[in-house]
C-alpha cells in the first residue's frame, strides 16, 4: 500500500520513497535536560514512536535508525544549575535519567529497542569540524570568539518556515551584538567564561550554539543527507531553519532532510500551557504526582488520548479527555475476553496499516479499533486481531498466555487488580490465584479433555480429583468444555 507524509518543506502530502530502504533513517529533536518534560514533549515523543514502529514494521526492524538526541549543553542548563548550586553534569545526567523513566511512561522505544540517543557534549569535535567548513566555505565567520553564520551567503534561507524577511528578523533567537553583519545571523560558536562548560576549540575556550548540535548528530549517527527529520511545530524556526542551512552549506547540497514532519501545538484545558497560568503540566504529572486530575494515568490512556487527534492539529489536553481515552481503553480490553491461550507478536492489520500509511491518521485508525472492538464480543479471531492493533500502537503491553478468565488482559497492575475485584472475578480473587495459577487449572483442563477424547477414562479423573483435593470442581458442559468453580 502506498505510504504517504506530509511534508513541511514542500507544504504537501507526498509519498514517502526512502533514499536506501536498506536504512531508512529518522531524526527527531529530543530534550534539552534542564527540568522534566512537559505534555507537549511528550506529544512529540509519542508520535514519532509511532512513526518509529510504522517504519520497522515497512522496511523491517534491522533496516530502520531512529536517532532521538539529547541537548545536554544549553543555556537554560547552565542557569539552572547555578540556580539549584549543583554542577551542571550532575543536573544534566539527573534529567536524562527523569526523561528516560518518562519515556518509559509513555510507552514510548528506547535504547534498548534500537533508538540512539546521541549526547551533545559527545559530539563536539564533530560540530567543530562543520563550524570550520563553514568558515572554509564562506558562509560563517569569526567576529570576538563568536563564530556566526552568515545567513545572506544561503540564498535560499527560509525556504522550510517560509517565513517573511522581517518575521525571520524578529524571531531569530539571537542577541542583538555590534559584531554581527547581519540581525538574522545566527551564533555557530561562543565563547565561556570560567564558571561555564567549554571545550578548546581554533577560537578560544567556549561551548556551541543550539542549532549546530543537532547538524553534527545527525550527519555523525545518519549522514550528510537522510529520510526524515521531525520535531514540534515550533521548532519550525528557527532551530530546523538553521539546522538546514548549516548542513547543506556544510556539505554542499540542495537538502539535508527529505522529509520534515512536524506535531502541532497543545493546549490544556482551552489555554496556553504556562506556569504563569498554574496549567503547566509535566508527563511526570500524569504518571507519577497524581497532579492532572487527581488520578495516575496510565500509558495506554495517555497514549490514546494523544493520538485521538490528528499530529500536525492542535490538541487540546484535559482531565475529559484522558476520562474518554480510559473509557475506550476498557471498552476494548472487555472485547477481549474470547482470548484463550494466545501467545502471539504484534502484527498490525490491513485497516491499521492503510490510516497510519496515510500520513499516521491515528484517529483513522482507532476509528477501525472501535469496529474491531464490536465484531471481537462474538468472534474470536475478530478479537485476536484486536489484540495485535492494541499491542502494535502499545496502547496494552505485550500478552502472555491470556485466559477467558483475565479479561484484563494484565495492561497495567492497577487495571489487572481493578478488573479482578470485580464480582465475577471474585472466586479468583479468593482463592488468590494469580495468573500462572490459572494457567496451570486450564493446562489440566485440557489434558483431562485429551484424556476423555482417548476414553482413558482412569486419567481423566485422577486429573478431577486432583484438582479437587486443591478446592477446584470441574463441571462438563453440554457443548463439550469444561470450566470450572471453587470448592464451596
Amino acid at each position: 500500500m502506498p505510504f504517504r507524509l506530509y511534508n513541511t518543506l514542500t507544504r504537501q502530502k507526498v509519498p514517502f520513497e526512502p533514499l536506501d530502504p536498506s536504512n531508512v533513517r529518522l531524526y527527531a529533536c529530543g530534550p534539552t535536560v534542564y527540568d522534566h518534560l512537559h505534555i507537549g514533549n511528550g506529544r512529540m515523543l509519542i508520535v514519532f514512536d509511532v512513526l518509529f514502529r510504522l517504519l520497522r514494521h515497512e522496511y523491517g526492524a534491522d533496516h530502520v535508525t531512529y536517532v532521538r538526541n539529547i541537548t545536554d549543553v544549553d543555556d537554560k542548563i547552565n542557569a539552572r544549575a547555578a540556580e539549584r548550586g549543583i554542577d551542571i553534569r550532575v543536573l544534566t545526567d539527573e534529567m536524562i535519567k527523569v526523561f528516560h523513566e518518562d519515556a518509559m511512561a509513555l510507552g514510548c522505544f528506547g535504547e534498548n529497542d534500537g533508538v540512539i540517543e546521541p549526547r551533545a557534549t559527545d559530539h563536539i569535535a564533530g560540530m567543530i569540524a562543520m563550524i570550520e567548513k563553514l568558515v572554509g566555505k564562506g558562509h560563517a565567520y569569526v567576529a570576538e570568539g563568536h563564530v556566526l553564520f552568515d545567513v545572506p551567503s544561503m540564498p535560499a534561507y527560509g525556504k522550510l518556515s517560509k517565513r517573511p524577511l522581517d518575521e525571520m528578523i524578529a524571531g531569530a533567537r539571537v542577541e542583538v551584538a555590534p559584531y554581527k553583519r547581519g540581525p538574522m545571523d545566527f551564533v555557530l560558536w561562543k565563547p565561556s567564561s570560567p564558571a561555564e562548560p567549554g571545550w578548546e576549540s581554533p577560537w578560544g575556550r567556549g561551548r556551541p550554539g543550539w542549532h549546530i548540535e543537532c547538524s553534527a548528530m545527525s550527519w555523525k549517527h545518519l549522514g550528510e543527507t537522510f529520510d526524515i527529520h521531525g520535531g514540534g511545530i515550533d521548532l519550525v524556526f528557527p532551530h530546523h531553519e538553521n539546522e538546514l542551512a548549516q548542513s547543506c552549506s556544510a556539505f554542499g547540497h540542495d537538502v539535508m532532510a527529505n522529509f520534515w514532519m512536524h506535531n502541532g501545538h497543545l493546549q490544556v484545558e482551552g489555554e496556553k500551557m504556562a506556569k504563569s497560568l498554574g496549567n503547566f503540566v509535566t508527563i511526570r504529572d500524569l504518571w507519577a504526582n497524581e497532579k492532572f486530575g487527581g488520578k495516575k494515568w496510565p500509558v495506554g490512556t495517555l497514549r490514546l488520548a494523544t493520538l485521538m487527534t490528528h499530529y500536525r492539529r492542535p490538541i487540546d489536553w484535559s482531565v475529559n479527555r484522558c476520562k474518554e481515552a480510559e473509557a475506550i481503553i476498557d471498552g476494548w480490553v472487555e472485547s477481549l475476553h474470547l482470548l484463550r491461550h494466545s501467545d502471539f507478536d504484534p502484527e498490525p492489520s490491513k485497516e491499521i496499516l492503510e490510516a497510519l500509511s496515510d500520513d499516521l491518521d491515528t484517529p483513522a485508525a482507532i476509528t477501525a479499533l472501535h469496529g474491531m472492538a464490536k465484531d471481537a464480543r462474538g468472534d474470536a479471531e475478530v478479537s485476536k486481531k484486536l489484540a495485535k492493533n492494541l499491542l502494535f500502537l502499545n496502547f496494552i503491553p505485550p500478552i502472555k498466555q491470556m485466559t477467558h478468565y483475565i479479561e484484563a488482559l494484565n495492561i497495567y497492575l492497577e487495571k489487572l487488580k481493578k478488573y479482578l475485584r470485580e464480582e465475577r472475578f471474585s472466586d479468583v480473587f479468593r482463592l488468590n490465584l494469580d495468573i500462572d495459577d490459572i494457567d496451570r487449572i486450564n493446562l489440566f483442563i485440557e489434558r483431562r479433555l485429551e484424556a476423555r477424547a482417548a476414553k482413558n477414562w482412569a486419567e481423566s479423573d485422577r486429573i478431577r480429583n486432583e484438582l479437587y483435593d486443591e478446592g477446584i470442581v470441574l463441571r462438563d458442559n453440554k457443548d463439550g468444555t469444561t470450566t470450572w468453580e471453587p470448592k464451596r
